[in-house]
């Protein structure tokens, strides 16, 4: 049998470390935990249930990243690892699917499941975060930072760009495909995740760091977030810009610029609701999808600068 190996990583997780510390116990060969910097219990508590323990260089910028990277070279002769962030629990069952579906098709590099938040009921962004994890199983061009892949192919593309605050799972599916591997979302419960994410502050903060991952993951690959990035320019800035021309003019020149938003939210809400959202959540959540443009550009125009002017690609935390 194909042994697996799993990596978590956290940093100040609390409660949800140990959750997810309990969750993989038995379910693999070895477990690391890579901590980036935590003041509380995380490591004592790693420790405690016989994870092997890295601790990042403060010194050095934290990325997920980069704590992926070193949970991966502290293994020894990996074959599958399982990765998962420490604000997941593991469902059973998924790393047997998962190991056999890789050990039944060689041609498939890595492959995911389904992940769903514990508590979506708390808030309108915990279920926001909720029907993001909700996509078909198939054939995928990306996923999350919860997924089992070859050791071969995690070597063989240099693992992660530790450079990439946000969507550095996306990042490295895009060299995944590119070495000629097939990436798959299997039909099963993977993990159970804790967004804790109750304000309004907190979702506009991870609309931001997620901008900054769409345009830094599309300036290493163009033909990726292409669309994601396109229509953060046109709805949070070339839209606002003509309304606010067209009103200098004379105002009713800007209605029907913004009867487009209203129209975006009229079928972001449809889409919602086709997917089984209440209709009062729909209408929020559309809210959301629509209002995401303008942190999404803060966020791009945040990567641009560091990246033009040499600053570290520190990370945004929203909690």
């Amino acid at each position: 049998m194909t042994p697996v190996d799993i990596v978590l990583i956290g940093r100040n997780e609390g409660a949800r470390l140990i959750a997810c510390l309990d969750s993989v116990q038995g379910q693999a060969r070895h477990i690391v935990y890579v901590d980036s910097g935590s003041d509380d219990d995380s490591l004592h508590e790693a420790r405690k249930r016989n994870a092997k323990v890295v601790e990042l260089d403060m010194s050095i910028p934290f990325t997920a990243a980069r704590a992926r990277n070193a949970g991966f070279d502290a293994l020894e002769e990996p074959e599958l690892v399982l990765f998962i962030d420490g604000d997941c629990v593991l469902v059973s069952g998924f790393v047997e699917a998962a190991r056999d579906y890789l050990n039944d098709h060689p041609e498939v590099g890595m492959v995911t499941g389904w992940r769903s938040e514990i508590h979506p009921e708390a808030s309108p962004y915990n279920l926001f975060c909720d029907w993001e994890w909700h996509r078909p199983p198939g054939e995928i061009m990306a996923c999350g930072g919860d997924m089992m892949v070859r050791a071969a192919l995690w070597q063989a593309v240099g693992g992660m760009n530790p450079q990439v605050i946000a969507a550095e799972d996306d990042e490295i599916c895009c060299r995944f495909r590119k070495s000629g591997h097939t990436l798959w979302r299997i039909p099963s419960d993977m993990t159970r995740h804790d967004a804790d994410m109750l304000r309004f502050g907190q979702w506009w903060t991870r609309a931001v760091r997620t901008g900054h991952g769409f345009a830094q993951v599309h300036h290493l690959h163009p033909d990726y977030f292409t669309t994601e990035c396109r229509r953060a320019y046109v709805y949070a800035l070339a839209l606002p810009l003509f309304a606010i021309t067209a009103a200098a003019a004379w105002w009713p020149f800007s209605l029907p610029i913004l009867a487009v938003y209203a129209l975006n939210w009229a079928r972001s809400t449809a889409g919602l609701r086709g997917d089984g959202i209440p209709l009062t959540k729909a209408r929020y959540l559309g809210f959301l999808l629509t209002l995401s443009k303008f942190p999404n550009l803060i966020g791009m125009v945040q990567f641009h600068l560091r990246r033009l002017t040499g600053r570290d690609m520190r990370i945004i935390e929203y909690k």
